[in-house]
């Protein structure tokens, strides 16, 4: 089991390449298809009962330019993950989220929560920015 994130730290950084680095979040880059990349990061949540969580979300589009109906039907379609509005540098920006309590997690959730919410990331991206690739 994964119980606190310096766990999560020391085998993240054995397995991804690490881009960004804080105290209670890490930001990794994956390939995905095609010679894509996407950036994801992981982060510790507490909940209103002090439990510990592992969000990993990537970033999609920004959210100015999309329509919120279609993207609440995206966010329903879904099987792993939500979408969720963060901001970046002040901008909203249409995020790929999942949280996992610490409590489950092993080191193959791990690694397969971040291939899949960066490789479902980049295709959205694609989706909405017409191709591109942002992050």
């Amino acid at each position: 089991m994964m119980e606190t994130f310096a766990r999560i730290r020391e085998f993240v950084e054995q397995e991804f390449k690490v881009v960004y680095d804080e105290k209670f979040v890490l930001g990794v880059e994956i390939e995905t298809e095609n010679g894509r990349h996407q950036s994801v990061f992981l982060a510790e949540l507490k909940d209103q009962d002090d439990h510990r969580h592992l969000r990993v979300e990537t970033t999609v589009a920004p959210l100015a330019e999309h329509d919120p109906t279609k993207l609440l039907r995206i966010n329903l379609m879904l099987r792993a993950g939500y979408l969720a509005v963060g901001d970046l540098d002040g901008v909203p920006f249409i995020k790929l989220c999942r949280n996992s309590p610490y409590r489950f997690l092993t080191e193959d959730m791990v690694t397969s929560d971040v291939h899949r919410i960066g490789r479902l990331g980049d295709k959205l991206e694609q989706m909405l920015v017409d191709g591109g690739d942002w992050f």
